[in-house]
């Protein structure tokens, strides 16, 4: 098996599934966060969600992201804690809409938390589609007829996919930015402290990327431990020539077209058990 560097910051709290599912496959894995977010405009989300759905007429909400997710799940806790009017204009029958079970995992957990209240998600929907494009078509191609008005967080690295689709079927967006990304000002020394946990006995290395954002800004720094050129790895600074892994086609792009490193693996979908199956098929293919 391999080593398998994921560049994701783990579940924080309980069992990450992402490494869980390559321990149980027998990889040896090993979370290094990238990002830092930053929490942008939750004073004005706060204000939308507090005066209801029909105050600003939407039929739903879209988040492609566990960040967006847990922007709403901060402005409910902040509203929970005060009083609230039994008003009959509430998010209990608006969906959520969701691009993977990672987004949906976020929101179940707000109602866990906070139960029934005015601004608890209760309607969760899409979680399989998957990418931003498939979930842009599930909601636009709805049974009982699209929505008119959906309310969109987004962050600041978001692609216009969601927008283009919805926009061309006629969905009105209102979208907020809630959440900023920057580089880990601790991913050097982390990922140290990551490599010094890798397994001696797994000469190869899986690198999966999560996001274009984040691999351009990591790929400097992993350049001094790995070789992803095609000549002869340097051996005084590079571990070995890892393979590539991508969590969907937009990152495998960013990597091949922008950072031309080759991608050895993409998942299908954005979960651990896709995740897993494209690598094991391509080591099954390939070989050691």
């Amino acid at each position: 098996m391999a080593n398998v560097l994921l560049l994701r910051a783990p579940t924080q709290g309980q069992d990450d599934r992402y490494e869980a599912t390559f321990t149980e496959a027998g990889y040896h894995p090993l979370s290094v966060p990238v990002l830092e977010t930053i929490s942008t405009n939750l004073e004005i989300l706060e204000g939308i969600v507090e005066a209801g759905p029909s105050k600003n007429n939407l039929e739903g909400v879209v988040l492609t992201s566990a960040r967006a997710c847990e922007a709403w799940e901060s402005v409910v806790g902040e509203l929970t804690g005060a009083s609230i009017d039994k008003r009959n204009d509430d998010w209990s029958s608006v969906p959520f809409y969701v691009v993977g079970p990672g987004t949906a995992s976020v929101l179940e957990e707000v109602r866990r938390t906070y139960g029934q209240t005015p601004y608890t998600p209760q309607v969760i929907c899409g979680q399989s589609s998957g990418t931003g494009e498939r979930l842009a078509q599930f909601i636009r191609d709805q049974p009982e007829g699209k929505p008119k008005k959906l309310l969109y967080l987004t962050g600041d690295k978001n692609k216009d996919t969601v927008p283009s689709i919805l926009g061309e079927a006629g969905i009105e967006l209102l979208s907020l930015k809630v959440y900023e990304t920057q580089g880990s000002r601790t991913f050097q020394r982390d990922l140290e402290h990551a490599l010094g946990w890798a397994s001696t006995e797994l000469e190869r290395w899986w690198i999966v990327h999560f996001a274009p954002s984040a691999a351009g800004f990591v790929t400097p720094i992993l350049n001094n431990h790995f070789d992803f050129e095609s000549a002869e790895p340097d051996t005084e600074r590079s571990i070995s020539r890892p393979r590539v892994a991508a969590i969907g086609p937009v990152t495998a792009a960013f990597l091949r077209d922008e950072l031309k490193i080759r991608v050895d693996a993409t998942s299908s979908k954005p979960t651990p058990e896709d995740l897993l199956a494209a690598i094991v098929a391509h080591d099954q293919a390939s070989g050691p």
